[in-house]
Parts: C-alpha cells; sequence; structure tokens
C-alpha cells in the first residue's frame, strides 16, 4: 500500500493514490477517525492497521476521492526529530570521495550518523532554493529511506524489520562547500528544501527484500548515480539496531540509508546543480521524485 500526504483546502491530510492521478483522503468524510487524518497520527495508534485504512477508503467512496487543487507533499511533511542519515555507506562511494580527497579508501568500521534538520524536508516535486549568497555546490545523493512505525529502544536485529513501517525515496541535497568548510555535516546537510521525499511511503508488506533494490539519480535526464541497494555496508537491522542502542526511535522517525557512488564533488571535473536543473531520484518499487532547482530572488530592504 502507498501513503503520503497532501495539502488540500489550507489542511495537510493523509492520502492514498488511487488510479488516473487521484487520491483519497480519509478526513474528507465526516466519520473519519482522528487516526486516519494525518499519517503522524496514523502511526502513532499504536495499533495501525492497514487493512482497516484500506476498508474505510472503499466505504467512503468517491466522495473522498480528490484529482485537483492538491498538492503532494512528502509523506511526513514535519517530523518530529531530525531525519538520521548513514554516511559512506556504500563501498563505491566510498572509493570516490576518497580518490578525491586524496586519502586511502578504508571500510568504517562503525556507521556513520549524521542529521538533517527536520525543517528541510521538502515535497518530491517541489522546488528547491538556491541561494548563491549560502552555497553555490548544490550536490545530489539519491537514497532510499526508512519510515519507524513502532517505537522501540536497544532494538536487536534480528526484531528490527517489526518497527519498519515502510520504504521511501530521499534526496539528501547536500552544500560541498559548507561541508567542507564547517567540518561538521550538520549546516550542509539542512539547507532550506534540502530533503525531497517521497512520492509516498510504500509499506513494509509491499517490500520482500529492501537490499535488492535498484536506486538511480537523474539530472536533466542524464544518469549520474545508478546502483543497488544491496551494496549497502551496514543493513537496515544493523542500522536500527546501533541508532537505536542509546536513543528512542519513534514512530514516523526517519533514516536515510547512504548514497551510492556518482555524486557530483566526485567527478572530474566537479558537478553541481544549478538553476534550472531538474533532478530526479528514484528507487525501484517505491517511486521517483523530481525536483528543480529555483534561484531565490533576495528582494532589497
Amino acid at each position: 500500500m502507498k501513503i503520503g500526504s497532501c495539502f488540500y483546502k489550507g489542511r495537510a491530510y493523509l492520502c492514498v493514490p488511487d488510479k488516473n492521478s487521484t487520491i483519497s483522503v480519509p478526513a474528507l468524510d465526516p466519520q473519519c477517525p482522528d487516526h486516519f487524518s494525518t499519517v503522524i497520527n496514523f502511526l502513532n495508534t499504536g495499533d495501525f492497521s492497514l487493512e482497516s485504512l484500506r476498508d474505510f477508503i472503499k466505504a467512503s467512496g468517491d466522495k473522498i476521492k480528490i484529482a485537483d487543487s492538491f498538492e503532494l507533499l512528502a509523506p511526513i511533511p514535519r517530523p518530529l526529530q531530525n531525519i538520521m542519515c548513514l554516511g559512506l555507506n556504500y563501498a563505491d562511494h566510498i572509493e570516490e570521495t576518497s580518490a578525491i580527497m586524496g586519502r586511502d579508501a578504508k571500510i568504517p568500521e562503525h556507521i556513520i550518523v549524521f542529521t538533517k534538520a527536520a525543517n528541510s524536508v521538502n515535497a518530491p516535486y517541489g522546488d528547491i532554493p538556491y541561494d548563491p549568497g549560502v552555497s553555490t555546490k548544490i550536490d545530489w545523493e539519491s537514497e532510499l529511506g526508512v519510515i519507524i512505525g513502532k517505537p522501540g529502544k536497544q532494538i536487536k536485529a534480528e526484531d528490527a524489520y517489526d518497527h519498519v513501517f515502510g520504504y521511501t525515496v530521499i534526496n539528501d541535497i547536500s552544500a560541498r562547500d559548507l561541508q567542507r568548510r564547517h567540518k561538521q555535516f550538520f549546516l550542509a546537510k539542512s539547507l532550506e528544501g534540502s530533503c525531497p521525499m517521497g512520492p509516498f511511503i510504500v509499506t513494509a508488506d509491499e517490500i520482500k527484500n529492501p537490499h535488492d533494490l535498484e536506486i538511480q539519480c537523474r539530472v536533466n535526464g542524464k544518469v549520474k548515480q545508478k546502483s543497488n541497494t544491496k551494496f549497502q555496508i551496514f543493513d537496515i537491522p544493523t542500522q536500527i539496531e546501533t541508532i537505536s542502542k542509546g536513543m528512542n526511535l519513534e514512530p514516523g522517525d526517519i533514516i536515510a540509508t547512504g548514497t551510492p557512488s556518482g555524486v557530483g564533488f566526485a567527478r572530474t571535473p566537479p558537478e553541481y546543480l544549478i538553476p534550472g536543473d531538474i533532478v530526479e531520484c528514484e528507487v525501484e518499487k517505491i517511486g521517483i521524485i523530481r525536483n528543480k532547482i529555483t534561484q531565490i530572488v533576495n528582494e532589497k530592504i
């Protein structure tokens, strides 16, 4: 099942895609229970049932279907916690990064985790702001995103998938000049609109093996990244076990599982996104997000 979020008549709602470019919005039915109103509410029921959601949508019929005047948002438009991101989780990305930095390529012994600010989340088809006064080295990173559905702390790897609600596509947009200047990743990864996500969450029951999915990034139609999630160094159970050792994972938390080779800064010569570029990230069985780089016009006061 695919579940997402849309903005309609001044509010954000949980939505489910239908055929023919329409969506179903359960909350438009006056009888809709509150836990079907938003994705976060649905996840926080603690006993969410996909079957009950399907049944409600079927019973509501056409009165909750809309075809226009809505904006598709990121599936979780404003996470309660920062997005947790895996660094250097593909061997080929380690090789390209090490080569450009002039150092030996070494597989990390432990998972590298950093975060993107929660308010960096962008819609799957939203514009990515480009402010040359902040950064001119904007890079792409196509990633598989994991959505936590069941809370937990000190989760064992063998139990990790019990806590996964589903999967989405993420573009971990990165400002490489800020990344080098400030050493830590947070500022470089947290610019406005630097976390496009979506288009929907594909629930875990639809993805039998998240470590066998083709992953791509294209810029203006040209393939820049092409790999498979089977090449991740640390798998999803290991990620969840490691992250949850000292902190609680909550429903709606998002893990970006790392990017393969092909990023812009490691190319010869380096390539960066500029206004007008269209960047697409795709993960097999989940979908495509498509975003335009749009320059900010700073008006003088």
